[in-house]
C-alpha cells in the first residue's frame, strides 16, 4: 500500500510488496507512453491495451504523461484511442503544460513568450492565457523551449539565445537529451537546449518543467486529483526519479530502456517500489522481499547475496522457468544489491546471477 513521502525517500534498500493488485492499491496510475503503452514506432507494447483496460475497468483512473512536447494531449489522445486505449485529452499531461503553468505563475497574463518549440507547446502557453511570439524583438518577457520535432529550423535555437543575452528568463520544457523516433535514437529538447546554452556562454540555466523535476509531478497531480498515485515508467532517470522527488511509489516496467543489469545498479533516487515485466503487473500484487538474517533476500523460490565483489543468486529446486518466477528471481537481487551498495550505486559483478535468470 501507499506509505507516506518520507518513507519512500528513505526505503530504498530493496523492492516493495503489495498484498493485492496495485491497481487496488492505488486510484490513479501515471503513466509513461514511450516504452511503456508503445513502441518508439507508435504501435501498442504487447498485452498494454489489455491491461489497460482491466485496470480501467476495475476503477483505477489512467494518466498518460509525457515529457514530449511536441504533440498536443488532443493528438495523444487519439493515437491511445486508435491503438484500443480510449482516452479523452482530459487524461493527457505533458511537460508543455507543466512548464506553461511555470511561466505563467511568474509573468503577467497576456505577457508575450518567446516560443522555441512545437504545436504543443504553443496551445499550452495559449491555454494558461499567454501570448506565443517568434522574435526576440517582439519583446518578450520570456523564453520557452520545447521539444520541436528533427525538422525545427536552426534560426529558432538563435532567437532564443539573442532574447536570452538581453535578460530575458529562460523555461525549458524538459532536458531530455534523447527522443526514441521509429528509425532510432534522436537528439531530445535536453539536446537542443544544450545548443542555446553553448550560445549564450554557459552563464544562464532554464528553468526545468519536465520529468524528474517537480513541477511535471504537482502538474499531474492538479489535472488527475489523485490521491493515491503509481507512476508507471520505463526510466530510471526520468519517471523513476520523478516519483521519487515526487514522494509517490512506482513501477518499472521492463519494456523500454532499462534493463535488469542497470535497475540493480540504481541510486536511491532511480529505485523503484515495484518490478514488472509489462504493464500486466498492474493486475497483480507483488511479493515481500525479505532479509533472512544471514545477510541474503529473498523472494518467492530464490535467496540473493553478496560473495566478494558479485551478486549470488540460489534457488529452489524448479524454481527456474516461468516469467513471475524470473522476476521474483530479479526483486531478490535488488534486495541484495541496493542494501550492499547502500546510497551509492552498486559496482557489483551480476553477470552470472542474472544469466541464470535469462535476464
Amino acid at each position: 500500500m501507499a506509505r507516506d513521502g518520507q518513507e519512500r525517500r528513505t526505503e530504498r534498500s530493496r523492492p516493495g510488496g503489495s498484498a493485492v493488485a496495485l491497481s487496488t492499491a492505488y486510484d490513479t496510475a501515471l503513466l509513461d507512453l514511450d516504452g511503456v503503452v508503445y513502441f518508439a514506432g507508435g504501435a501498442a507494447i504487447p498485452y498494454a491495451v489489455e491491461a489497460l483496460g482491466a485496470a480501467r475497468d476495475g476503477g483505477m483512473r489512467l494518466a498518460y504523461v509525457t515529457n514530449n512536447a511536441l504533440r498536443t494531449p488532443d493528438a495523444v489522445a487519439a493515437h491511445l484511442t486508435e491503438l484500443g486505449v480510449p482516452a479523452e485529452p482530459g487524461d493527457v499531461v505533458t511537460s508543455a503544460q507543466a512548464v506553461a503553468r511555470l511561466v505563467a505563475g511568474d509573468v503577467p497574463e497576456g505577457a508575450r513568450v518567446l516560443l522555441v518549440g512545437g504545436e504543443g507547446l504553443r496551445v499550452a502557453l495559449r491555454e494558461r492565457g499567454l501570448v506565443p511570439v517568434e522574435s526576440a524583438d517582439d519583446e518578450p518577457v520570456a523564453v520557452v523551449q520545447g521539444y520541436g520535432g528533427p525538422d525545427m529550423a536552426w534560426g529558432r535555437f538563435a532567437e532564443a539565445a539573442y532574447a536570452i543575452g538581453r535578460g530575458v528568463p529562460w523555461y525549458a520544457s524538459n532536458t531530455d537529451l534523447t527522443i526514441p523516433g521509429a528509425r532510432g535514437i534522436g537528439p531530445g529538447n535536453g539536446a537542443a537546449v544544450e545548443v542555446v546554452r553553448i550560445a549564450t556562454g554557459g552563464r544562464v540555466e532554464p528553468r526545468v518543467a519536465g520529468k524528474p523535476q517537480p513541477p511535471m509531478h504537482r502538474e499531474t497531480v492538479l489535472r488527475t486529483g489523485a490521491e493515491r498515485p503509481l507512476v508507471v515508467g520505463d526510466r530510471l532517470d526520468t519517471d523513476i526519479e520523478g516519483a521519487f522527488h515526487g514522494g509517490v511509489d512506482s513501477l518499472l516496467v521492463l519494456t523500454g530502456v532499462t534493463d535488469a543489469a542497470t535497475l540493480l545498479a540504481a541510486v536511491p533516487e532511480h529505485r523503484p517500489t515495484y518490478v514488472a515485466a509489462d504493464l500486466r503487473g498492474l493486475l497483480a500484487g507483488q511479493p515481500e522481499v525479505v532479509a533472512d538474517g544471514d545477510g541474503g533476500f529473498r523472494c518467492g523460490g530464490w535467496r540473493a547475496s553478496v560473495s566478494g565483489d558479485a551478486l549470488v543468486l540460489e534457488g529452489a529446486e524448479g524454481a527456474e522457468g516461468s516469467e513471475a518466477e524470473v522476476l521474483d528471481g530479479l526483486r531478490a537481487l535488488c534486495g541484495a544489491a541496493w542494501t550492499w551498495a547502500g546510497a551509492g550505486a552498486c559496482g557489483l559483478d551480476a553477470g552470472k546471477a542474472l544469466a541464470r535468470l535469462g535476464l
